[in-house]
């Protein structure tokens, strides 16, 4: 196995390259750029992309940010000299390759730089915006992991019957509705939008948390998660459920699970005994990899309707403001995040069933 795991570490770094070679590579090519960005502001225009978007001197939707700045901004009567220290300042005066090389360099000693317009580090931005996406992360998957599971095993138990015609169409219901509707079916009805005042409209705590006692900042950490984390769970419920039913389903025909009742098991013993640790393999080993589409997939909507201020956000606001720092900081981060995770759902695989051996695959 340890040779194994050192094969994955290994392939690791090639993939992690490649992610960031073709990331750096596209924002050569889109326009705005952090110094755009800046002189739009000085000028009062607000925001570069409507300048450009609007034509004028922009010098095409399609142009280079670093190629265009002199048509782009020089057409505003901005002093050359301005220009290029502002361009000096973001390192953009190298080459587009040391520049890349300059970063990757930087991220191997775990220097990630620091914000263009926060004044603040990347690894400290981050660890102020990361409570609150690992709060909704853990959440929704563990729920989602609670309820799907029983309820899957149930509905492979009762195929066919009532319970599991009912259970389908309430979870494809569930599946079909867009998960920013539904956070905002949930606002309108519980968080004071027409109906009830029953939970808090945004933020993960309130303005006294810090004046609370330990029971009460957990309760008030808890009301002000519920609606986000529902949110969020809705639409992971249908293919978790359905994932865990047809699992069951295929274990239960086979001739082992026929053996085991003819020698007078029950069916209790039979199901849990037996068929659940070869049923559950795949549902189970999926967990880190369900865990990262969560984290990553549904923040930024739900962060954004429910005013949670986490990395689903921080990731907007900075690829619209241009800032590159946080940007390609925090894709490091995540990418190296995603792989490990890959990593340990094949380890998740071992450990749930040691029949599987993945030193004897070909590399």
């Amino acid at each position: 196995m340890g040779a194994y795991i050192l094969r994955r570490i290994l392939l690791m770094i090639p993939t992690l390259i490649g992610i960031m070679v073709i990331n750096f590579t596209l924002t050569q090519f889109v326009p705005g750029g952090p110094v755009e960005q800046i002189i739009a502001r000085l000028q009062g225009q607000g925001d570069a992309f409507q300048n450009i978007a609007g034509g004028g001197d922009a010098g095409g939707a399609g142009a280079n940010p670093m190629a265009m700045n002199d048509k782009y901004l020089g057409a505003r009567g901005l002093p050359p000299e301005f220009i290029a220290s502002l361009n000096k300042q973001f390192g953009f005066d190298k080459p587009p390759l040391q520049r890349f090389a300059d970063m990757m360099w930087n991220y191997l000693h775990f220097d990630f730089g620091q914000s263009y317009f926060r004044s603040i580090s990347v690894v400290k931005l981050v660890e102020e915006k990361l409570p609150v996406s690992i709060s909704i992360g853990l959440w929704t998957t563990l729920i989602a992991y609670m309820v799907s599971i029983p309820m899957g095993i149930r509905k492979a138990v009762k195929d066919g019957s009532a319970f599991d015609t009912w259970t389908s169409g309430a979870i494809i219901v569930g599946y079909a509705i867009p998960g920013f509707l539904f956070a905002i079916l949930l606002l309108v009805l519980f968080a004071g939008g027409s109906y009830w005042r029953i939970f808090p409209l945004r933020g993960l705590t309130s303005d006294n948390w810090s004046q609370l006692s330990m029971i009460g900042k957990v309760l008030d950490y808890f009301w002000h998660i519920t609606l986000p984390v529902i949110a969020s769970t809705i639409s992971g419920f249908a293919t978790l459920t359905l994932l865990t039913k047809n699992s069951f389903l295929d274990e239960i025909k086979k001739q082992y699970v026929m053996t085991a009742r003819a020698k007078g098991l029950t069916e209790r013993r039979v199901l849990y005994g037996h068929v659940f640790r070869n049923a559950m393999l795949i549902v189970i080993a999926s967990f880190p990899s369900v865990f990262v589409s969560v984290f990553f997939g549904g923040s930024l909507i739900i962060e954004t309707i429910f005013s949670l201020d986490g990395i689903g956000r921080l990731g907007y606001e900075a690829a619209v403001a241009r800032d590159y720092p946080v940007i390609f900081g925090t894709l490091f981060v995540f990418s190296v995040i995603g792989l490990v995770m890959g990593l340990a759902s094949d380890l998740m695989y071992v450990w749930v069933d040691p029949r599987i051996d993945f030193e004897t695959r070909e590399t």
